[in-house]
């Protein structure tokens, strides 16, 4: 009896010493640095279950131990709590790192940026052109009605989403600038703002000009002047023929349609483009100057005058460096 007693005693002293050495190596492994030398990117299809996870994880060398993988999993009750999505592991991540990294759902977030003054055409074909979104864009989407910015999202986020993010910060940002708005301005509407903001936006990419540009227009829309934008013309040709690869003519300029602010006064009909927080405020706030002209200096930024006289005097210099220029 008692050498029965000894060999029972014997037998689970070795079971607890196993099962001791089993979680002790178990542990380790969980807890311990691999020897993976290179960053991991490893893509979790929805729907994906934790066999098959394992086995990505497997395929992309992030785990060498399936079966331990699997057992921290259930121990740690998470099979319910990993998330599907695009994951980036760092060189020698232990398996609890990836574990937790899985349960959080740290997934990698993507950007795409879109400049000042895109047509919205232009921004929905950005959109629709990145691989990492899925779905359709929307069908009808007004021009003028995204807001430039970097927007970030994750791997498989839909293209719709995107694009009414766009929106709503456009909406946000407009209505904010709208509230907070020079009161005496010739401008009625927080439309009528955005469309002129479109033809601040083309008309200057100098974030100091900006605010004169727009004080210009007011200044003309308050005397009853055209607008006389060159953009504005450019935007109704290309929208009736497509890209225009060539540089505006006086026939260009005397061809009436509805953006045209040389034949028509004004604004244009709608807006041209995207513009960004910085165009809508300077639109909304513009300094109090004279100024009613401006045109290019031909080495960057504008000159702008007061008088139609000291423009001619601009201009002149401006077609005198072109013809310096084209020599």
């Amino acid at each position: 009896m008692k050498r029965l007693f000894s060999f029972v005693l014997t037998l689970l002293l070795i079971g607890l010493v196993i099962l001791v050495g089993a979680a002790t190596y178990g542990w380790v492994w969980y807890s311990s640095y691999s020897d993976r030398t290179d960053m991991v990117v490893v893509a979790i299809p929805p729907g994906t279950g934790v066999h098959a996870l394992t086995d990505l994880l497997v395929e992309a060398e992030v785990i060498d131990q399936p079966l331990l993988f699997k057992a921290a999993i259930v121990l740690s009750g998470s099979q319910s709590k990993l998330k599907a999505g695009e994951y980036e592991f760092p060189a020698q991540a232990s398996p609890q790192t990836v574990l937790q990294k899985l349960i959080k759902g740290s997934t990698i977030t993507h950007a795409l940026t879109f400049p000042e003054g895109l047509t919205t055409a232009q921004m929905l074909t950005l959109v629709a052109q990145d691989p990492r979104l899925t779905g359709e864009i929307p069908e009808k989407v007004g021009e003028g009605r995204l807001m430039p910015d970097t927007y970030h999202f994750h791997r498989g986020d839909s293209r719709a989403a995107v694009v009414a993010r766009m929106q709503k910060a456009m909406d946000e940002a407009l209505a904010q600038a709208w509230e907070s708005r020079t009161q005496d301005l010739p401008i009625s509407t927080p439309e009528e703002a955005l469309i002129l903001a479109s033809v601040v936006e083309r008309e200057t990419g100098v974030d100091d000009e900006r605010p004169r540009v727009a004080a210009v227009f007011v200044n003309r829309l308050r005397l009853g002047m055209p607008l006389q934008s060159d953009p504005t013309v450019v935007y109704g040709i290309e929208l009736a023929h497509g890209p225009m690869n060539r540089s505006l003519t006086r026939n260009d300029l005397k061809r009436d349609h509805a953006h045209n602010t040389y034949t028509r006064g004004g604004l244009p009909q709608g807006p041209i483009a995207n513009p960004g927080k910085a165009s809508i405020q300077a639109t909304l706030n513009p300094p109090k100057t004279n100024e009613l002209y401006f045109v290019a200096t031909g080495t960057g930024g504008h000159h702008f005058a007061t008088t139609l006289a000291e423009h001619n005097r601009n201009v002149a210099r401006y077609r005198a460096i072109m013809r310096q220029q084209a020599q």
